[in-house]
């Protein structure tokens, strides 16, 4: 009798545990962690939209999220994105870096900027100059920029992404300026008066605000006006040059990565609620300029209207401007061969 006792109640725990188990595999966890990889300059945007978006998600599913960040120069980013670590969204600097993640990786489809709206650029910028309070140097335009007496400081375009808008916006300014075959020598000129090539746009903002060294910065206005607002308020001054360029940094979910981990409903979520009316707003908030309309305008004092030129009217897409410009032994490389060679 005990016998048949004791296998009953083995039964019963069995069965319990079964129940639990089917129970717990049909309900949510109580709480999920995503990963945001991004560039340099969005610290503190993303700061305060993780919070938001916390308890945005926590009200609407119950679920609590943690998400952390990872800040780099986008290229150097995109690089880890593909070695392996496990993002579950990547927010860079231009789109080049993360189609590399579609074609090297398969982590992405092809199609990836057609998901989300504005060819999944939730937020634009473009590059201004940041020169200290009063403008010693008297710096106006780009062509300031190669006098002796002016040191300029950008940070790598062959790791940060912001780098790379520096770079075209001054290409084109030449080309507009001198002419296309002056172009390169403009280029090989400014990048003489480049003391240091930090890997990163925050790096470099250190470097010019920290560290003292240069006469200005080319920069994100984001992260120009963090600086003139928030990092040393009455040091510095922006300045708009006379040609700039539409930067509009892109987001992406990694379907392979989010796949796996079981967070495609969060990630999802998290990306679009950067178009909504709060997501926006926060985004104006942190100095880059909404792609709602309506709410650009609420901003307008801050946000003044400019003309500023595409890189696919200009350039061409990214992977001709990678060509050309920045890929082994391409025209970047060979300017900073040429400066080394003259020094």
């Amino acid at each position: 009798m005990r016998y048949f006792k004791l296998i009953s109640t083995r039964l019963v725990f069995a069965f319990i545990s079964s129940l639990l188990l089917l129970m717990s595999a049909n309900t949510p966890a109580r709480s999920l962690t995503l990963m945001n990889v991004s560039y340099d300059p969005t610290r503190e945007l993303y700061r305060d939209y993780n919070a938001y978006f916390s308890q945005w998600w926590l009200e609407q599913t119950g679920q609590r999220v943690q998400v952390r960040l990872s800040n780099g120069g986008s290229a150097s980013q995109a690089r880890s994105l593909m070695e392996g670590l496990p993002a579950d969204v990547a927010t860079l600097a231009l789109a080049y870096d993360i189609d590399q993640l579609a074609r090297q990786r398969q982590l992405i489809p092809e199609d990836w900027q057609h998901r989300l709206p504005h060819n999944s650029a939730p937020y634009q910028s473009t590059i201004v100059f940041l020169v200290r309070a009063g403008n010693p140097k008297n710096i106006q335009d780009w062509s300031d920029l190669v006098r002796e007496d002016v040191q300029v400081i950008t940070p790598n375009p062959k790791t940060s992404g912001g780098a790379r808008w520096n770079y075209l916006a001054a290409w084109a300014y030449a080309e507009q300026t001198y002419g296309e075959a002056e172009a390169y020598a403009f280029m090989r000129q400014l990048f003489s008066r480049v003391p240091i090539l930090d890997p990163g746009a925050r790096g470099a903002t250190n470097t010019f605000i920290q560290r003292g060294q240069g006469d200005v910065l080319l920069a994100w206005e984001n992260e120009a006006h963090l600086a003139v607002n928030n990092l040393a308020p009455g040091r510095f001054e922006i300045l708009t040059p006379s040609v700039s360029i539409l930067a509009e940094p892109p987001v992406t979910i990694l379907d392979a990565n989010v796949d796996r981990r079981g967070t495609r409903a969060a990630a999802q979520a998290y990306l679009e609620q950067l178009y909504s009316d709060a997501g926006q707003q926060i985004i104006a908030q942190h100095f880059y300029r909404p792609v709602n309309l309506v709410i650009l305008e609420q901003w307008r004092d801050r946000f003044p209207p400019l003309h500023l030129i595409t890189l696919e009217e200009y350039f061409g897409d990214w992977q001709t401007v990678h060509e050309r410009h920045f890929a082994a032994g391409a025209l970047f490389d060979q300017l900073l061969a040429e400066i080394a060679n003259q020094r």
